[in-house]
Protein backbone atom coordinates (compact mmCIF):
# COMPACT_ATOMS: atom_id res chain seq x y z
CA UNK A 1 0.00 0.00 0.00
CA UNK A 2 1.45 3.67 -0.88
CA UNK A 3 2.10 5.87 2.06
CA UNK A 4 -0.76 8.47 2.82
CA UNK A 5 1.62 11.36 2.06
CA UNK A 6 2.08 9.76 -1.28
CA UNK A 7 -2.11 9.33 -2.32
CA UNK A 8 -2.00 12.98 -1.19
CA UNK A 9 0.33 14.40 -3.45
CA UNK A 10 -1.25 12.83 -5.81
CA UNK A 11 -4.91 14.24 -5.23
CA UNK A 12 -2.74 16.99 -5.44
CA UNK A 13 -2.18 16.29 -8.93
CA UNK A 14 -5.42 15.05 -9.75
CA UNK A 15 -7.31 18.05 -8.45
CA UNK A 16 -5.12 20.17 -10.38
CA UNK A 17 -5.59 18.48 -13.67
CA UNK A 18 -8.88 18.36 -13.18
CA UNK A 19 -8.82 22.61 -13.05
CA UNK A 20 -9.82 22.85 -9.23
CA UNK A 21 -8.61 25.66 -7.75
CA UNK A 22 -6.90 26.89 -4.76
CA UNK A 23 -5.61 23.34 -3.62
CA UNK A 24 -4.16 22.98 -0.18
CA UNK A 25 -2.25 19.98 1.32
CA UNK A 26 -1.95 19.89 5.29
CA UNK A 27 -0.22 17.85 7.45
CA UNK A 28 -2.26 17.39 10.63
CA UNK A 29 -0.22 14.99 12.35
CA UNK A 30 0.31 15.69 16.16
CA UNK A 31 -2.47 18.37 16.17
CA UNK A 32 -5.33 15.32 15.29
CA UNK A 33 -5.61 11.63 15.71
CA UNK A 34 -8.81 11.10 13.51
CA UNK A 35 -6.31 12.18 10.29
CA UNK A 36 -2.68 13.39 9.11
CA UNK A 37 -3.50 14.85 6.08
CA UNK A 38 -5.88 17.40 4.20
CA UNK A 39 -6.37 18.52 1.00
CA UNK A 40 -8.57 21.33 0.08
CA UNK A 41 -9.88 22.42 -2.89
CA UNK A 42 -12.30 24.51 -4.68
CA UNK A 43 -14.56 23.86 -8.16
CA UNK A 44 -16.05 26.35 -10.14
CA UNK A 45 -20.04 24.40 -10.06
CA UNK A 46 -21.51 21.15 -9.17
CA UNK A 47 -20.81 19.49 -12.28
CA UNK A 48 -17.10 20.29 -11.38
CA UNK A 49 -17.53 18.97 -7.84
CA UNK A 50 -18.85 16.06 -8.85
CA UNK A 51 -16.38 15.48 -11.51
CA UNK A 52 -13.08 16.22 -9.21
CA UNK A 53 -14.65 13.99 -6.15
CA UNK A 54 -15.84 10.47 -8.90
CA UNK A 55 -11.95 11.29 -10.66
CA UNK A 56 -10.22 11.71 -7.31
CA UNK A 57 -11.86 8.50 -5.73
CA UNK A 58 -10.91 6.51 -8.81
CA UNK A 59 -7.39 7.59 -9.13
CA UNK A 60 -6.66 7.30 -5.46
CA UNK A 61 -8.11 3.99 -5.08
CA UNK A 62 -5.78 2.91 -7.78
CA UNK A 63 -2.83 4.61 -6.08
CA UNK A 64 -3.57 2.52 -3.14
CA UNK A 65 -5.73 4.39 -1.07
CA UNK A 66 -9.14 3.15 0.44
CA UNK A 67 -11.90 5.08 0.69
CA UNK A 68 -14.13 4.85 3.89
CA UNK A 69 -16.59 7.34 3.56
CA UNK A 70 -17.90 10.18 1.13
CA UNK A 71 -20.35 12.51 2.23
CA UNK A 72 -22.37 15.81 0.62
CA UNK A 73 -23.23 16.34 -2.84
CA UNK A 74 -22.06 18.77 -5.59
CA UNK A 75 -25.48 20.84 -4.91
CA UNK A 76 -24.69 21.42 -1.79
CA UNK A 77 -21.03 22.81 -2.45
CA UNK A 78 -19.08 20.20 -0.22
CA UNK A 79 -18.44 16.44 -0.80
CA UNK A 80 -15.68 15.52 1.80
CA UNK A 81 -13.84 12.40 0.72
CA UNK A 82 -12.81 10.07 3.60
CA UNK A 83 -9.66 7.75 3.03
CA UNK A 84 -8.58 7.24 6.93
CA UNK A 85 -5.23 9.10 6.87
CA UNK A 86 -6.08 11.52 4.36
CA UNK A 87 -9.58 13.71 4.26
CA UNK A 88 -10.36 15.41 1.07
CA UNK A 89 -12.57 18.59 0.88
CA UNK A 90 -13.94 19.50 -2.33
CA UNK A 91 -16.02 23.19 -1.74
CA UNK A 92 -17.66 25.47 -4.03
CA UNK A 93 -16.06 28.89 -3.75
CA UNK A 94 -19.00 29.66 -1.24
CA UNK A 95 -18.80 27.10 1.11
CA UNK A 96 -14.82 27.61 0.95
CA UNK A 97 -15.29 30.57 2.41
CA UNK A 98 -18.01 30.53 4.44
CA UNK A 99 -16.46 27.06 5.99
CA UNK A 100 -12.80 28.55 6.24
CA UNK A 101 -11.10 25.50 7.43
CA UNK A 102 -7.72 27.06 6.38
CA UNK A 103 -8.37 29.16 9.13
CA UNK A 104 -9.69 26.44 11.38
CA UNK A 105 -6.71 24.37 10.79
CA UNK A 106 -4.05 26.97 10.86
CA UNK A 107 -1.59 24.75 13.04
CA UNK A 108 -1.57 22.28 10.75
CA UNK A 109 1.67 22.48 8.13
CA UNK A 110 0.72 23.58 4.49
CA UNK A 111 2.98 21.47 2.46
CA UNK A 112 1.66 22.33 -0.90
CA UNK A 113 -0.79 24.93 -2.22
CA UNK A 114 -1.52 25.13 -6.16
CA UNK A 115 -3.15 28.66 -6.75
Amino acid sequence: MAETVQIARKAVEVAADKQASDILLLDLRGLVDFTDYFVILTADNPRQLATLADELEGQLEQAGGRRHHREGEPDCGWIVLDFGDLVLHLFSTEQRQYYQLERIWNRAVPLLRVQ
